[in-house]
């Protein structure tokens, strides 16, 4: 890696970026702002059919999308499992939106702590660093880089949400196992926290846990699709057996949600997804029931908060484990059809504000995260050859 004049250029980088013919916009003004990173190739599709797999990925936007990242200083991640896609939105140099794309496979949870990105994926769970120092740029265009530094290898665990523990562990929801997990040194993974109705530690997803919301670095508070304790017995309870569950005592302290997932704790509040009627709401922990606040035209999963907005994942439900759920008959009345992105809804009003749209094989989403202080970000994915070419060097002089 060669600084010259505050700039990190590497082989490889220099014409990777341009505008995307496939790309379209709401408006006429957002067609030619719209830019994407030369690893962004087409997603990888399930084998349904030669003509899905040829379907071009086509991405629009809000009219000023971009500069409302800009003006809060911040930029959003996101991950889609059913293309292993890590997608990072933010402003680029010329004023337009970046859609940064790396392939992860199976591309899961997000958590963003101390400036760091975490990320799980099939069979492992990433630690992603900006090697970029401040004030220093990629070709002239991107103001951090986040490269994976630790990979833990967990295989075939299912992981979902990740989380932070005050003393540095790196939590996970361990779906396939049923529980709240820990990374290890030396084995796939460390047991912590398993639901009571859960009778034994075993190779066989019965409640589909999923989401996990932390509090000061602890785990406080997890969602699960219901209370089987029989090998994917959650599938005839999607409708309304959903769970939210108290770490602290063990208690659930909502239920007959609809497959929910991606609990957070914001501004005092403990904020749910209700992934299968397509809403964004509260629990009220005193009447431990659930408050709608918004809706969303999808399967809503992936949710993170800046400043009074909050920022939804929608899906759109293709595939057999999300068909009649009660998002049908609510797309049906407000007579639209699901799509995949990314909303943004004040908190204060219910209204949406933003949003980006992705439209063609991509159909899934699973996590969003706000990256504060960012403005136009890039990832790498490891074993690629920007990795192998992309070299730095700590200074002695600080890490003495």
């Amino acid at each position: 890696m060669t600084l010259i004049n505050h700039r990190v250029e590497y082989p490889g980088m220099a014409d990777q970026i341009e505008e995307q013919a496939t790309m379209e916009s709401a408006t006429e003004t957002d067609y030619q702002q719209v830019s994407q990173s030369a690893e962004g190739q087409q997603p990888k599709v399930p084998d349904a059919n030669e003509k899905t797999k040829q379907e071009p990925v086509k991405y629009s936007m809000s009219g000023g999308f971009a500069d409302f990242l800009l003006s809060h200083k911040i930029s959003v991640a996101m991950t889609s499992y059913q293309s292993g896609r890590l997608y990072l939105l933010g402003r680029n140099p010329k004023g337009g939106l970046m859609v940064n794309e790396q392939n992860f496979k199976r591309a899961m949870g997000l958590h963003v702590h101390n400036d760091k990105l975490y990320m799980a994926g099939l069979g492992h769970i990433f630690r992603m660093e900006n090697i970029l120092q401040k004030g220093q740029w990629i070709n002239e265009t991107f103001t951090q880089c986040y490269v994976p530094r630790t990979d833990y290898f967990i295989g075939g665990l299912d992981a979902h949400d990740v989380g932070i523990a005050s003393d540095g562990r790196i939590l996970f929801i361990n779906t396939k196992y049923n529980c709240l997990a820990s990374v290890s040194d030396v084995h796939s993974f460390k047991e912590e926290w398993r639901p009571p109705f859960i009778s034994k530690l075993v190779a066989e997803d019965r409640c589909h846990l999923n989401g996990l919301a932390m509090e000061n670095g602890e785990a406080r508070f997890v969602t699960a699709v219901c209370k089987s304790d029989t090998i994917d017995g959650w599938r005839d309870r999607r409708a309304d057996g959903g769970i939210v569950m108290d770490l602290k005592t063990n208690e659930i302290v909502c239920e007959g949600l609809s497959m929910p997932h991606s609990p957070r704790l914001y501004n005092g509040k403990l904020w749910v997804l209700n992934s299968g009627t397509g809403e964004l709401g509260t629990v009220n922990l005193e009447a431990r029931n659930f408050e709608p606040a918004a809706f969303c035209p999808g399967f809503v999963r992936g949710l993170a908060f800046h400043s009074h907005f909050a920022f939804i994942g929608l899906s759109r439900p293709r595939y057999e484990r999300f068909e009649g759920l009660d998002l049908d008959r609510r797309l049906q009345e407000a007579d639209s059809e699901p799509w995949t992105g990314v909303q943004v809804v004040d908190l204060n009003t219910g209204a949406v504000v933003h949003w980006f749209r992705i439209d063609g094989p991509v159909a899934e989403m699973y996590d969003v995260a706000i990256l504060p202080d960012v403005i136009c970000a890039k990832s790498i994915g490891p074993g690629t050859p920007e990795a192998m070419a992309l070299i730095t060097i700590e200074d002695a002089q600080k890490s003495a």
